[in-house]
């Protein structure tokens, strides 16, 4: 338990931030899930215009701190290689 009014306000900081990154990860997986489903579904225009929206939610987790830039990079290849093979 922290016992020094630095260390307690260092605790709260923390659980805010951690909410706050919670959020924007869940934020982040919705709309990559949303590429997925129109991946499954097998509609190329669908899933384009998904790979669109998700690809600034996703760059955006990257310079808020909650997604590292290379796996962000890694995910939108994958995904894009996807997208692309629907053809």
């Amino acid at each position: 338990m922290a016992n020094t009014e630095q260390s307690k306000k260092r605790a709260r900081q923390n659980e805010k931030r951690f909410q706050i990154n919670k959020a924007r990860r869940s934020r982040i997986r919705t709309y990559l899930r949303k590429v997925e489903e129109a991946i499954a579904s097998g509609d190329k225009t669908a899933a384009a215009e998904a790979l669109k929206t998700a690809q600034p939610e996703l760059m955006r987790g990257v310079t808020k701190g909650v997604f590292h830039k290379n796996t962000a990079s890694r995910k939108m290849s994958r995904l894009a290689a996807r997208v692309k093979s629907l053809a």
